[in-house]
């Protein structure tokens, strides 16, 4: 370890003893560390999906609601394979962590993230603390859409052949009117998506914000490819702690960057927090 990274470490953990409210915002990267797929670039989601490399379907064109209509077992396929698999996933140590530091807090964390996959909830954050600015893969809405009804996919056990990337059992259904059902994930070229589950979440994220006097902020795995989440992190400066293995470069009045995966700098934080 150089000195430059040991003092951003240290400079974090001191933010954060500092800290009044924990805002943790996250991209695809903080779920490597859980053994997630983050789909970076082609060669990403068709390492995880072969079918699709040799039917050479790139990611923005099976995730997108064109599929769904021209090829509605295929797009269930790649979505209700990776519904199974964040139902199975067990969330990393950076998560337990994370919920750890918040719970010293006065208004504890919120969490404000670009991924689908409900691994937050999924290691015991509450739900009303979470803002999914993308949606979630664990909320079915119709694909027409005929109606603003957004409902749990709970009860919805997608049978996949992965070999083919196809599901093999019944398409799911709207209750409302008996189209097909799609998950409620903002797509490419994405028109039909409904966003008044997020809209709920980020008008109950502002509320907190403006409770919060001492914020520090806490990235992880958010690329520059798609920079929403970067973006929103450095508004909520200065004190942003920007976790990336490759991108960790922030504007010094912004924050600290710190190269790294999400667990082990995290893990590495919270050894300098505690041995003080």
């Amino acid at each position: 370890m150089n000195a430059q990274h040991r003092n951003a470490l240290q400079q974090a953990a001191q933010w954060i003893d500092g800290a009044d409210g924990l805002l943790v915002t996250a991209g695809a990267g903080m779920g490597v560390d859980s053994s997630l797929p983050d789909f970076r670039g082609n060669e990403g989601l068709w390492r995880a999906y072969p079918a699709l490399e040799a039917a050479r379907i790139e990611f923005e064109r099976i995730a997108n609601p064109a599929a769904f209509r021209a090829h509605p077992e295929l797009a269930w396929g790649f979505y209700g394979h990776r519904m199974k698999l964040y139902r199975e996933t067990q969330p990393h140590r950076g998560f337990a962590i994370l919920q750890r530091w918040a719970g010293e807090l006065e208004h504890g964390p919120f969490v404000f993230t670009s991924n689908v996959d409900g691994q937050f909830q999924r290691s015991g954050f509450d739900a009303a603390c979470v803002a999914e600015c993308h949606g979630s893969i664990h909320h079915l809405q119709c694909s027409t859409p005929c109606c603003e009804h957004i409902w749990s996919a709970d009860t919805f056990d997608p049978q996949i052949d992965a070999v083919a990337c196809r599901l093999v059992s019944a398409l799911p259904r709207c209750p409302d009117c008996g189209e097909m059902a799609r998950p409620n994930v903002l797509m490419f070229g994405d028109t039909a998506w409904l966003p008044e589950r997020t809209d709920a979440q980020l008008a109950r994220m502002e509320v907190w914000l403006g409770k919060v006097r001492r914020l520090v902020v806490i990235e992880m795995g958010a690329g520059t490819t798609l920079s929403t989440v970067r973006r929103f992190s450095e508004r909520h400066g200065p004190h942003v702690i920007r976790i990336n293995p490759r991108e960790p470069q922030i504007d010094p009045a912004r924050g600290v960057g710190i190269q790294g995966g999400a667990r082990a700098v995290l893990e590495a934080i919270d050894s300098i927090r505690y041995a003080r």
